[in-house]
């Protein structure tokens, strides 16, 4: 199910309003399962490890993904997302 895009424009309006690291937390654990929250950490650092130039298998095998999740990283990023990180 995809969202309707003001739900999501709505979402971004909150969280550009928090102010620090302990109130996003706070705002995350209130949105999220930290079965979630773990994911979207992990699908981060599949973002960094790749953009320090490591393989895709050898980020698999170090964060214990499929390697299909590397991959789905590594298209976003050769689409031009993630050039803040």
């Amino acid at each position: 199910m995809f969202m309707k895009n003001n739900d999501i424009k709505d979402l971004i309006a909150v969280m550009l309003q928090v102010q620090n690291q302990e109130d996003m937390l706070d705002l995350l654990k209130g949105l999220l399962t930290v079965g979630e929250l773990e994911e979207i950490a992990r699908r981060l650092q599949i973002v960094k490890l790749l953009k320090a130039g490591m393989s895709q298998r050898d980020i698999a095998e170090k964060l214990k993904v499929g390697i299909t999740t590397v991959t789905r990283g590594s298209k976003e990023l050769k689409q031009g997302r993630f050039l803040k990180i």
